[in-house]
């Protein structure tokens, strides 16, 4: 008897064993709908189906494999004719093995990480991997990494897995983009900012801006998987201390005037309105400035006795103000520092990624904010410990800070004392040519300021007209292995030439990667980052509406290209590295130089940000490649 011959319908009883081994009967149906994933009709694939269930009738089979019934599908599919079909059929299957074998790994990972003896490896230094939400965090990152490498490119999540590149983020790639410096000027003017949770008011004293600024970190630190940081975070604070000063000098002047009986209750009163104007428009300094201000105006209808007692009134009440002033700011730098270290962002698992640039604000104001953020730092976390948030960069110019005579210089000494403690605050080098080209002065936000993980962000390929520090960070970064393409070479007995076509391939392939991953986030809406841009956090999104995509903003940031490994590259290949011999130091060279040229050829091509990340140990230039550091600028007595 023929196989066609033979009349099947729906369920049959056989058994089929699946992959896990477990037992299930037999679907004619389930057969049938997974024939259509090939693209075959509905009624092709129901003869199939059926002449599968025929065909296992025949052999009399009770037990049928689940590997034995696909391969009759592709047996069918081609005595029918259906190639093309039985090519997506088998592409199909291929694709449900490597999910299969994904969801094998995940449930694996999913189990290590939720071992409670288990050591959980922690990513970041500001994660908590033991706790219930560090471990949700965990989970939440494997399963995307594993779920963007199978829908990326094969070329991309290949090198990845080779080690030849690195995704950096990978758990993140769909959703959102890496770091921003925040303007806090722009957010808290105005109205005041939403947090997503409620409305925000504006700030008035010095304790305010200082938590609304934790607070303005770890709201975007929800909206990117990078650092955040503040890039004037001494200019930005200022009013804070004037609005602290003005407030603690019209209280002490009021208390005085009404504890000393030197006029009339009727007098005294009328004296306290006018002076509280005045006062609102004073600012922190020495008794020389309220000689230049108009308050004694103020009371110059009084003379003798009454005048030298207002006027003795007034010294005391602003000298006993700035002190106060200075206490309530070095308290509110030292919430900085402990909030940073201690609230939490991301499903409650992580502090944020955090970094503060200042050092170049000379007003009195300013100067306090500065001088207190650095004792905050040296008096170090509850226990004398070192924190690990926020990274601190102090910024060094010449007639600033730089030089004996500067204003600022006494806070640049007093940073070098910070660092011999604390390893912090890192430098800015605003005078060496490559800073101060954009340096604009009485504009802060042209000071080159960086993040923690060393971004820097102030050239503008895209819009040459806003080359500022502010609103700008990294959209994403992705990394190339240099000692692995060495050991390439010499498997391949190649030599320095080889090197340098290979390095150029994975620049391609680098760059390639992050102009897909930048395809994916700029079809992103406002609403898709609600502190970020629906918050006007990043530069020119305030013009944007929330169903606007952010494709054409996001140009103002930058696509990175890092790099890792020099040092051993340059051993591999020439059996010493760049501080052990003058031919490596070369190669060395040529090689960043190699790297530096292609991102900027391609900024020009694409009209886009393209730059180069070093990692840690290379972003140490002056000690790393020998650099001439008096033609640079590079401090000797400061890391």
């Amino acid at each position: 008897m023929g196989i066609r011959n033979i009349h099947a319908i729906g369920n049959e009883p056989i058994t089929v064993i699946k992959r896990d081994l477990s037992h299930v009967p037999y679907n004619a149906k389930l057969i049938s709908a997974a024939v259509q994933k090939s693209g075959l009709s509905e009624e092709d694939a129901k003869i199939i189906a059926n002449d599968i269930t025929k065909h296992l009738l025949i052999q009399g089979n009770e037990v049928a494999d689940i590997n034995d019934i696909q391969t009759l599908v592709i047996k069918f599919l081609d005595f029918y004719g259906h190639q093309a079909q039985k090519a997506e059929y088998l592409e199909y299957m291929l694709k449900r093995d490597e999910a299969r074998k994904r969801g094998a790994v995940i449930v694996g990972l999913f189990g290590e990480i939720v071992d409670h003896t288990h050591e959980s490896m922690t990513e970041n230094a500001n994660i908590n991997a033991h706790g219930a939400m560090g471990k949700m965090l965990k989970i939440g990152s494997e399963v995307s990494k594993e779920a963007y490498m199978h829908d990326m490119p094969k070329k991309f999540s290949k090198a990845h897995m080779n080690g030849q590149t690195h995704i950096h983020d990978l758990d993140f790639h769909h959703l959102t983009t890496t770091c921003v410096q925040i303007d806090l000027e722009k957010l808290f003017g105005g109205e005041g900012f939403d947090t997503g949770h409620g409305n925000v008011r504006p700030p008035k004293r010095i304790g305010s801006y200082a938590s609304l600024a934790c607070i303005a970190i770890q709201a975007n630190q929800n909206d990117q998987h990078g650092g955040q940081s503040i890039p004037c975070f001494d200019y930005y604070l200022a009013p804070g201390v004037v609005g602290s000063y003005r407030a603690n000098f019209e209280f002490i002047l009021e208390t005085m005037l009404e504890t000393y009986d030197i006029m009339t209750a009727e007098d005294s009163a009328v004296m306290i309105n006018i002076l509280k104007e005045e006062i609102q428009t004073l600012y922190p300094g020495d008794i020389s400035q309220l000689e230049k201000s108009s308050i004694y105006r103020a009371i110059e209808n009084y003379s003798g006795y009454i005048y030298t007692q207002l006027k003795m009134l007034i010294e005391a009440s602003h000298n006993k103000a700035m002190i106060r002033t200075d206490h309530e700011t070095f308290q509110a730098m030292e919430a900085v520092v402990h909030n940073l270290n201690t609230m939490h962002s991301r499903a409650g698992a992580q502090v944020p990624f955090s970094n503060l640039n200042y050092g170049t604000d000379t007003s009195i104001a300013g100067r306090m904010v500065t001088k207190n953020i650095l004792t905050a730092l040296y008096k170090g976390m509850g226990k004398g410990e070192i924190p690990i948030f926020p990274i601190h960069i102090f910024k060094v110019k010449s007639g600033i800070n730089r030089n004996p005579g500067d204003p600022n210089y006494d806070l640049f000494q007093y940073a070098w004392k910070v660092t011999a403690k604390r390893l912090f605050p890192n430098y800015s080098n605003l005078d060496v040519d490559f800073n101060a080209a954009y340096y604009q002065e009485g504009r802060p936000e042209t000071e080159v300021a960086y993040m923690g993980c060393r971004t820097r962000v102030i050239g503008n390929v895209y819009d040459s007209n806003q080359e500022v520090v502010t609103g700008r960070g990294n959209i994403t970064y992705s990394s190339i292995n240099l000692p692995r393409i060495a050991l390439e070479v010499k498997e391949n007995f190649g030599d320095t030439r080889t090197y340098f076509e290979i390095l150029d391939e994975r620049l391609e392939l680098v760059l390639e990667q992050l102009l897909y991953r930048y395809s994916i986030l700029k079809e992103k809406y406002v609403k898709n980052y609600p502190f970020l841009m629906g918050q006007g956090v990043w530069l020119n999104s305030e013009k944007l509406d929330n169903q606007t995509t952010v494709g054409e903003v996001l140009k103002h940031g930058t696509l990175s290209i890092g790099f890792v490994g020099l040092a051993e590259a340059l051993y591999c290949l020439h059996g010493a590295h760049h501080a052990q011999d003058e031919e490596a130091q070369r190669l060395g060279l040529k090689i960043i130089k190699r790297m530096c040229d292609f991102c900027d050829r391609k900024s020009q091509e694409l009209q886009m940000n393209i730059t180069l990340l070093a990692t840690p140990a290379e972003s140490l230039a002056g000690r790393f490649l020998k650099i001439d550091k008096a033609k640079y600028g590079i401090i000797e007595d400061v890391t």
